[in-house]
């Protein structure tokens, strides 16, 4: 036996953690399962298990989603078709294009034929099966309708994907035009602008007012340069800093909730994921505290992760989901009285879903809007701050031009 070292949420949603003495990984976490503690990182004292670094730092290849709900989909149609668990495995492992994914499903049919159960032995690579993947693969196997759980996962893992893509697609764009547009303004300051500035000065001419703010900003980044990068980084870096704070954390989290714009469409993503996981969770069969307690993991938001941890905390005390979820004002009136009828009515994970999918094409409309709207402001704001530094250098010129 050797001593393991574990990582884990319990039950009221605090993180645990301490050293167990087991035959193997699987073993610990069957032992914590029983003691109601969701594990999220299990290693032997002393050495890092394989996969223990997030994929991309301590491995060349990296298993994506779109990876996971393939493998899924074909998964529950081989045990559909009758197929034993781990004969299942043993094909996926052999035909997966994945290399390191391939490995990965090798050690968990090993697992297996070990004695170990399908979630735990899943849940030993949680950066590639997190906690909600594992918790309805538990489920399904206690139900013994793992074939139909497999379904919901690949359908909730598809849907989570599209809204990651949603997501990109509405941040990369000005990203990119306001990163170039920054690029070329500096590069202009600090390579053009200077050239013209001596050429004004040999010919003494009086400078117009935008052209002077131009000649001082081209002066301010020639000479403070380095001072300017550097500035730039350690914003950049004490803002991820105080962002992994608790504090910082809902700081910022709230005050992206509030923007104009972004903030409306950071919003519905957060409901729609919201109800996304939470009805899948219910619908297979998951307890709805542990329900609860994977849904505020995977919120992507502190405002509304807190108002899932005070949902769970009343729900612990007999009271129902909707109150403290329309106390939270994270949540929109209208998702509150959906989830209110679907608890009163026995239908809550119907109800989610019907939600998740209203805000889901809620959000493919925003972010189709959003880069209509885009696009024209983006021109503009280019047309703008370039040609105002184009129009700034060439006033002098109109001017001696005008005198002679």
């Amino acid at each position: 036996m050797a001593q393991y070292q574990y990582t884990g949420v319990g039950r009221d949603g605090s993180m645990t953690s301490g050293e167990l003495a087991a035959s193997s990984a699987a073993d610990v976490a069957k032992l914590l399962r029983k003691q109601r503690i969701r594990v999220t990182k299990v290693e032997v004292v002393g050495q890092k298990t394989k996969f223990a670094l997030p994929f991309g730092l301590g491995n060349r290849t990296r298993v994506t989603q779109e990876e996971v709900a393939v493998f899924t989909r074909q998964f529950s149609v081989m045990i559909d078709a009758g197929l034993p668990l781990v004969q299942c495995l043993d094909i996926l492992s052999k035909q997966a294009d994945n290399p390191q994914f391939g490995e990965i499903l090798g050690e968990i049919r090993e697992e297996m034929e070990g004695g170990a159960n399908l979630a735990d032995a899943m849940g030993q690579h949680s950066k590639v099966f997190p906690p909600l993947y594992c918790n309805m693969i538990a489920a399904g196997e206690a139900g013994g309708i793992l074939d139909i759980i497999l379904q919901r996962l690949a359908q909730y893992i598809e849907k989570s994907v599209k809204l990651k893509r949603a997501v990109k697609s509405a941040s990369i764009y000005p990203v990119v035009i306001v990163s170039v547009a920054c690029c070329v303004v500096l590069v202009i300051l600090w390579k053009v602008i200077p050239t013209f500035a001596t050429l004004f000065a040999g010919l003494g001419a009086q400078l117009p007012l935008p052209t002077r703010i131009v000649v001082f900003a081209s002066n301010f980044v020639a000479g403070y340069m380095p001072l300017i990068v550097i500035s730039v980084v350690a914003t950049v870096f004490v803002l991820k800093r105080y962002y992994k704070t608790d504090s910082g954390e809902l700081v910022i989290d709230r005050f992206m909730l509030k923007m104009p714009v972004a903030g409306l469409l950071i919003r519905k993503i957060a409901v729609a994921r919201f109800c996304r996981t939470l009805g899948t969770l219910v619908a297979s069969g998951v307890p709805i505290l542990e329900a609860l307690g994977i849904t505020a993991d995977t919120a992507g938001n502190r405002v509304v992760k807190d108002a899932v941890m005070a949902t769970r905390k009343s729900i612990e005390a007999g009271r129902t989901i909707a109150v403290p979820l329309k106390a939270s004002n994270a949540f929109p009136p209208m998702v509150v009285q959906m989830i209110a009828v679907g608890e009163e009515t026995g239908a809550l994970d119907t109800m989610l879903t019907k939600i998740a999918q209203f805000y889901e094409e809620e959000v493919d409309t925003a972010v189709e809007g959003l880069m209509a709207l885009l696009e024209p402001v983006m021109i503009v704001f280019l047309g703008v701050v370039i040609g105002g530094i184009v129009v700034s250098m060439y006033l002098p010129m109109f001017d001696l031009i005008n005198k002679i």
